[in-house]
């Protein structure tokens, strides 16, 4: 019975197998073309992203490979205006079963953030109407439909002929 048990053991460690490789540690590390005459003005993300790229393997058979760039790109684009990413680290990671696998690039690191690209957090409605008193100063404001919106304009346009 106990030698049973240490057979079923050693078959099943035989046959899951994973392994993870460090492969670098970088300083900063980017897929696109960066302006470094702005680099004054790039900022620090507040947390650390991760990008990962993916390939399977059937019976140990690679279906496809994968791309350490796709990971790095996955990365950036967690992160809006994201240009690079700064003290990171890139891995590579590989582990199979019986009959099915992956290898995997994971890169994670800190984003730095271009504020020209990073897009604004607040939503602008598409059609509105604000009314300013004589000084220029803003008296009310109110988010209207487009059937509203083509109304008023018409309104507008009839008053001025």
């Amino acid at each position: 019975m106990k030698t049973t048990k240490i057979l079923m053991l050693a078959m099943i460690s035989c046959t899951l197998f994973s392994c993870t490789q460090r492969l670098v540690d970088f300083t900063i590390i980017s897929t696109k073309n960066i302006d470094l005459t702005k680099a004054s003005t790039f900022q620090r993300g507040k947390t650390r992203v991760q990008g990962t790229d993916v390939a399977h393997m059937i019976i140990y058979v690679p279906i496809g490979t994968p791309n350490m760039k796709q990971a790095i790109d996955k990365a950036l684009q967690s992160t809006s205006g994201a240009i690079a990413l700064v003290d990171g680290v890139v891995f590579y990671k590989s582990w199979w079963a019986i009959l099915y696998g992956q290898n995997i690039y994971i890169v994670e690191g800190t984003p730095l953030i271009d504020p020209s690209l990073a897009s604004n957090s607040t939503t602008i409605p598409d059609y509105s109407v604000i009314k300013l008193d004589k000084k220029g100063n803003v008296k009310q404001s109110s988010v209207i439909s487009k059937d509203e919106y083509l109304a008023l304009k018409s309104k507008i346009e009839k008053t001025k002929n």
